[in-house]
Order: C-alpha cells, then structure tokens, then sequence
C-alpha cells in the first residue's frame, strides 16, 4: 500500500562501477524493455519529498529523469559509502532515505516504515533487514552523519553495515515482503530472473 509521501530526501545510488555486471551501469540495465532506474523512481519517487539521483557515469542519461544528479564529492569510486556521503551533503531535508538503483520491486512503503522505526527508537539511522539478512543500502539517515561518515571513508572504511553498526541505529522488520530486496548484480542474475 502506498503511503503519503515522507520529509525526507531520497538518493538513489547508481555511482557504482558495476564490476559484477561486466562493467555496465547497472541502473541503466533493461529488463523488459525497461532501464532498471526506471522501476526504481516509479517505486521511490512518491514517497519522498525530494529525489536525487547518485552517478558518476553517463550523467546526461540520468539527467533526463528530470531530478539532480549529484556525482560523489570523493574520487575514485569508493563505493556506496561515497554515495552516501554525497546525498548527505546534498540533501534539502534533515533525513535522507537510501536505496541501490538495482532493485526490482521496491516496497511502497519502505521509507514511510524506515522513517516510524527510526523515530521509535530515537536512532540516527535505520536500515532494513528482511528477515534473513539486513540490507544496509536500505537505509534512512540523519543528515549529520556526514561527519562520522567521512571520518570513515578517511580511515579506509568501505563497508555499508561496519559503519551503520557504529552509529545509533535502528532495523526495521520487512520480514513480510523479502522480494522487495532483490537486486541485480551479475549477467546470472538478470538471465534467471521470472517477473
């Protein structure tokens, strides 16, 4: 069910090399007919209240969405991290919501219940788990984290989940829709995919 839209930036991150995808822009990947980036504005888009899309590559193709299109502020491509320091640096509102371009089928209400999980816990950053595993890229966070998060990215720190660990965060319960995490990351992935 959707859900009114919450105070939140959201960025999408499609800054990543795509390594395991043999070099392609994963959010550009089409599955029918269709650019993956597109499901995931359709899906992310209405429930925040400004968009930005996170890319170091093919930016005129991104542009054409019509939402800004913030390249990371650290070179290199460090990751999802850098991604995420960028949108945190960018963002209009107090609180940036998160999401991986690669995504099929988003929740409706992924930010809205991020957002009442994190407020619950009076946390800084919360992240979903679907009931198996949690997924750090899923995430909505404090704007003041920036800090701490390049304090991170500056001591080496790449990996998503080490450093949410550090903060006070919260896990929000998706334990009802796990499909809604299911990304495409390698050639294998998008040849057995069933929609």
């Amino acid at each position: 069910m959707a859900t009114e839209p919450v105070p939140v930036t959201g960025v999408i991150l499609a800054g990543g090399l795509g390594r395991r995808m043999g070099g392609s822009d994963k959010g550009l990947v089409e599955v029918e007919g269709w650019p993956l980036i597109d499901r995931v504005i359709a899906a992310f888009a209405p429930q925040v209240q400004q968009l930005l899309i996170s890319a170091n590559r093919n930016i005129p193709e991104y542009e054409r969405y019509g939402y800004p299109v913030v390249p990371d502020v650290l070179p290199g491509y460090q990751g999802p991290l850098a991604g995420m320091l960028t949108g945190l640096r960018t963002a209009a509102y107090t609180h940036v919501a998160f999401v991986p371009c690669d995504v099929l089928s988003l929740p409706p209400d992924l930010v809205a219940r991020l957002w009442e999980t994190l407020r619950q816990n009076d946390a800084e950053a919360c992240v979903a788990h679907d009931g198996t595993r949690m997924h750090p890229v899923f995430a909505l966070l404090d704007r003041y984290l920036s800090t701490s998060l390049e304090q991170y990215l500056e001591s080496g720190g790449r990996a998503v989940e080490e450093w949410v660990q550090q903060q006070k965060h919260a896990v929000a319960d998706f334990s009802d829709c796990p499909q809604g995490f299911i990304n495409l990351n390698t050639p294998a992935d998008l040849e057995g995919l069933t929609l």
